[in-house]
Order: structure tokens, then C-alpha cells, then sequence
């Protein structure tokens, strides 16, 4: 079924969904890892794509930026798309003097300075946190691929320049990385009873000030892509 952000026909998505927040690494992924891909929405340039890894169905589609644009996607990927799973597989900046470029985090939990958990009209704050099948199985995947993946605290935060210059005091309460939607996609997947995670690599560091580039942050983050690849497989299963 259609909806105002998505062209895709119902069946279009596999069971599991990697996200990517630019459009330009969606179709990078599709075109370098999965078989036989095929443009299954392209509303708004959104790239998303259908294809098989190792034999396995396997779909990813661009987010876009922040928490408003990936709870829209997500939402009907849920909802209207039969998507059981969807992961995160964005850029995040090191708040940790440990993490260095390149290197890979899965976020455990996602705390924010968002309001976007208001809609649901809690007597309280919610904690969003991922899927534990779906952290515990990339966990699982990283360690046989000798990749040593942190799992902790990220922030995602609704702004980019933040002009109070206070995200660093979050380091403080052992926050590894910032980005700017896992929460968000937490919170949906919770709603909608169903499975989340975000698996970042470091393109920037808040400690040290290096930052890596629009081209190397959508083509060399392969790393992270695997990982997300080779635990889609194994969560056919699940």
C-alpha cells in the first residue's frame, strides 16, 4: 500500500530493513552487496531497494536526517509494509576519547533531548532502547568478523549546531557518541511492537576534532554494513 512518502507495493520490503540516513549510501549498499537489486521507492529521491544477501531477502532505504524523518519511515515500514525489523546503520560523532574514526558502536539505549516521545502521552520519561535479539545477534556477528564493537549510551539530539554547547556534558554520564535519530526509531518500533537497532560508525569525534568527509562517510563505512548484512541474515530465522 502506498503511502505519501512511499511508493513501494505491499511485499516490496523484506522482513528487515537497513537504514541509512543518506539516500546515496542506501543505493551504495544496494549496489555493492546485495543481489539483483531493484528501486522499490524513489519518493522524495529516498532511495529504497530490495535485493538478497547470501541468498536471504534483504531491503534498505534511506531515513533522511533527525528524529521527524525517520519516525515517518519507519512508522510505514511497520505498519504498512509488514517490516519486522529495522536498523539503523548511520553516522554518529565520538564523545569518548576511546572511539576513533571508522570505528563502529551499537547502541544499547538512546537518550534524547527530543520531545518526540510526548505523542504518546506517558506520566513520564521513556527509556528507548533497542531490541536485545537484534543487539545481542550483531553483537554476536562483529565478534565472529573480529570486529571489536562498544555497546553503550548514544545521544540523539534534534539539533546539529547547538548553540548552548552542552552535548559534551552528556560524555559525563558515560554517553559514547552522538547522532540524531536512534531514539526516535526506538520509540516507533516499541509502539509498534517491533524490532530496532542502531549500529553507527564514527565519521567525526567531539574529543579530538577530526572529521571525515561526505564521500568517505557514504562509501567507507563497509565495516558497519556488513555487520548489519550478516545479522539480517541470521534474524530470517527469528
Amino acid at each position: 500500500m502506498a503511502t505519501p512518502h512511499n511508493s513501494a507495493k505491499m511485499g516490496d520490503f523484506a522482513k528487515t530493513v537497513l537504514m541509512p540516513g543518506d539516500p546515496l549510501r542506501a543505493k551504495f549498499i544496494a549496489e555493492t552487496f546485495l543481489e539483483e537489486p531493484r528501486l522499490v521507492n524513489n519518493v522524495r529521491g529516498v532511495h529504497g531497494y530490495t535485493g538478497k544477501y547470501n541468498g536471504v531477502p534483504v531491503s534498505v532505504m534511506a531515513s533522511g536526517m533527525g528524529m521527524p524523518s525517520i519516525g515517518i519511515y519507519s512508522y510505514e515500514l511497520y505498519t504498512q509494509y509488514g517490516v519486522e525489523n529495522i536498523m539503523r546503520i548511520g553516522s554518529a560523532g565520538a564523545m569518548s576519547e576511546k572511539l576513533k574514526l571508522r570505528d563502529v558502536v551499537a547502541a544499547m539505549g538512546a537518550c534524547t533531548n527530543s520531545r518526540f516521545a510526548h505523542q504518546y502521552g506517558l506520566p513520564g520519561d521513556f527509556a528507548p532502547i533497542a531490541d536485545f535479539t537484534l543487539l545481542e545477534t550483531a553483537v554476536s556477528v562483529a565478534r565472529s568478523m573480529g570486529v571489536e564493537m562498544p555497546v553503550g549510551n548514544v545521544l540523539s539530539s534534534d539539533v546539529f549546531y547547538d548553540a548552548s554547547a552542552s552535548t559534551m556534558k552528556w560524555a559525563g554520564m558515560g554517553v559514547l557518541a552522538t547522532e540524531m535519530e536512534a531514539a526516535a526509531l526506538y520509540m516507533t518500533a516499541a509502539y509498534c511492537g517491533k524490532r530496532a537497532l542502531a549500529i553507527c560508525s564514527i565519521s567525526d569525534s567531539l574529543v579530538t576534532g577530526e572529521e571525515l568527509d561526505a564521500e568517505a562517510r557514504q562509501n567507507t563505512f563497509t565495516t558497519m554494513m556488513k555487520i548489519a548484512l550478516e545479522t539480517a541474515v541470521r534474524m530470517e530465522s527469528v
